[in-house]
């Protein structure tokens, strides 16, 4: 996201979710998040209220923009695991091509602006519904690979590791400011651990296809 900006008059229109990113950054740290409205959003970036909508289901969708864009292909990722992969394993090489686009510049300022910005409970609250719906991706691949059912406490124990794990790499990929290195690092370094370690408990092959 860019430098924080003073409001601009005759801003020229602008239709890319990243305008409306953009000028929901600007008015979120001049305002707080709960200030500023999605009308105010739409005006500071020379929009319709219906262009928002085409980009966004609700305003905290604003502050999930990165992820959204890249965790949707989760889904497909996993779909494209070769059988003979273990399934964490799997689950590990799909987050990291999902995260690889995501550079260092790319932090969202939800993130580390979440004082200045007031995004701290919002971000709690939309992110669990976020959190839920992976988990169900990742119960419903595991099942598939392992042959154990999606509710067996191991199933739903590698799912929640493997996002619990991801959100710590995130939330240290975030605060190490200038110094920070690509997102798929800190992934990286916090998922192989479970990864490895909820194969060996899956079985010898880890939970390859079954036919």
């Amino acid at each position: 996201m860019p430098d924080v900006r003073t409001p601009r008059r005759g801003r020229p229109t602008a239709s890319s979710r990243a305008d409306l990113e953009d000028a929901a950054a600007e008015l979120f740290l001049e305002r707080t998040y709960a200030a500023t409205s999605v009308a105010d959003i739409t005006q500071r970036a020379g929009v319709s209220r219906t262009t928002f909508f085409n980009y966004f289901t609700a305003k905290s969708d604003v502050l999930w923009s990165t992820f959204d864009r890249n965790i949707g292909r989760l889904a497909g990722c996993l779909a494209g695991a070769a059988a003979e992969t273990p399934a964490m394993a799997a689950v590990r090489a799909a987050f990291l091509e999902v995260v690889s686009p995501i550079g260092p510049e790319s932090v969202p300022w939800a993130l580390t602006q979440q004082e200045l910005m007031g995004t701290r409970e919002v971000l709690e609250s939309s992110g669990l519904r976020r959190f839920m719906e992976q988990a169900a991706v990742l119960r419903g691949f595991l099942a598939r690979r392992t042959g154990i059912p999606a509710a067996d406490p191991r199933v739903q124990a590698a799912a929640f590791a493997a996002l619990g794990a991801v959100a710590a790499a995130a939330g240290a990929w975030a605060g190490d400011g200038v110094g920070r290195r690509p997102l798929r690092d800190y992934v990286d370094h916090a998922l192989s651990p479970v990864c490895a370690g909820f194969d060996a408990a899956f079985g010898a092959d880890g939970g390859t296809q079954r036919g």
